[in-house]
């Protein structure tokens, strides 16, 4: 039997959508900080992030690491270069030992808030396109 036209066009409009959030969704690219050593004292970050690269719809992290030991949280150029959260950024810390963030287009910062962790090096800047 027949596809009526209206009937067609609504399974063309679908399978289009299918395939463009499929590739959307492909697009998507999860970066392990740090890879397999994670997020503590063994790693340069700045090296790790030049070596990778971001775009505004990347998850930068899975910051890895043991609960308990570290935290994670975003904070502006301020706060990455003086190691030093505000009390609005720290509201926003991270601490389970497998934490994601969404990067936005631009400049991402992100510290250990630990006392001593950022100043040892526990700090990143990755820069999405």
């Amino acid at each position: 039997m027949a596809m009526g036209r209206g009937k067609c066009m609504k399974v063309l409009f679908i399978a289009f959508l299918v395939i463009g959030l499929s590739s959307y969704i492909h697009a998507l690219k999860t970066h392990i900080v740090g890879d397999s050593q994670g997020w503590g004292f063994s790693v340069s970050y700045s090296d790790w992030a030049d070596e990778s690269y971001f775009d505004e719809h990347s998850f930068l992290a899975v910051f890895n690491y043991p609960a308990g030991a570290h935290n994670v949280v975003p904070v502006d150029v301020a706060g990455y270069r003086s190691c030093k959260a505000r009390a609005t950024q720290v509201q926003k810390e991270a601490s389970t030992g497998n934490d994601k963030f969404t990067l936005k287009k631009g400049a991402n910062y992100f510290v250990c808030s630990f006392p001593g962790h950022c100043s040892a090096g526990m700090k990143i800047q990755a820069n999405a396109n």
